[in-house]
């Protein structure tokens, strides 16, 4: 029987290459998002499960059927959003959203799902961001919110490694999806070598699944080869 992958944000971006990388290598994998109505990939191995990350009231319940799998290989917190601009003209509650996703969520995902990647000696990696490595000023929050997934991370590896528990933490740059539809900027799309693909993210992981056991990336950061991005106009 094919090994079980959890990707969350699967529906687009990131998210979905990843899923769809994981199915090239026969992973059966489960992809959770809000909404697939725009998701024009269909795979015998992926199955879409909708669902809304921010009801974190939810999460035992309607998520209990995902628990307890033999098959469980691999979950990755790929869902989040991001906020732009002066600290103090974010709106309230759009920090409190950005935060439960980015943050808050991976973090009860990964409580739902551990014993079971333990048992199975499986892999966690969490697509945080360079900004968590980094001052980022006009990202404030996004950027608290990345750098504390990417301390969750490590500090789970450190618990769970004698089991045979790997989690890997990985730091993309300006990546060319929709996640920067509602912000002021986006990338440079002028010029190929300013911003990464999702692709070339998904593929990281594959190149981190083909390393021996034990052997283990931690942390790793895909930059482009350039730094420009450019302001929209409104």
């Amino acid at each position: 029987m094919n090994k079980i992958a959890i990707v969350t944000g699967a529906s687009k971006g990131i998210g979905l290459e990843i899923s769809k990388k994981l199915n090239e290598m026969n992973f059966n994998v489960i992809g959770i998002a809000r909404n697939f109505s725009n998701t024009n990939y269909d795979h015998p191995l992926f199955t879409k499960f909708h669902f809304d990350l921010l009801l974190i009231n939810e999460y035992e319940d309607k998520l209990k059927t995902l628990k307890n799998s033999k098959e469980l290989n691999i979950l990755v917190n790929c869902a989040g959003t991001g906020l732009f601009g002066l600290h103090e003209e974010l709106k309230f509650n759009e920090i409190n959203k950005m935060l439960t996703l980015n943050f808050v969520s991976p973090i009860l995902l990964t409580k739902l799902f551990l014993r079971d990647l333990k048992n199975n000696k499986g892999y966690i990696f969490n697509i945080s961001s360079v900004t968590a490595l980094q001052d980022s000023p006009l990202a404030s929050a996004y950027s608290a919110s990345k750098a504390g997934l990417t301390q969750f991370g490590n500090c789970i590896f450190s618990e769970g490694r004698k089991n045979g528990l790997k989690v890997i933490n990985i730091h993309p740059d300006i990546t060319s999806s929709s996640f920067y539809d509602s912000t002021w900027f986006q990338e440079e799309s002028d010029d190929k070598e300013s911003f990464l693909e999702c692709e070339e993210v998904a593929n990281t992981i594959e190149f981190i699944l083909k390393q021996k056991e034990s052997t283990i990336i931690t942390n790793i950061t895909i930059k482009p080869q350039k730094h420009r991005i450019k302001k929209k106009k409104f």
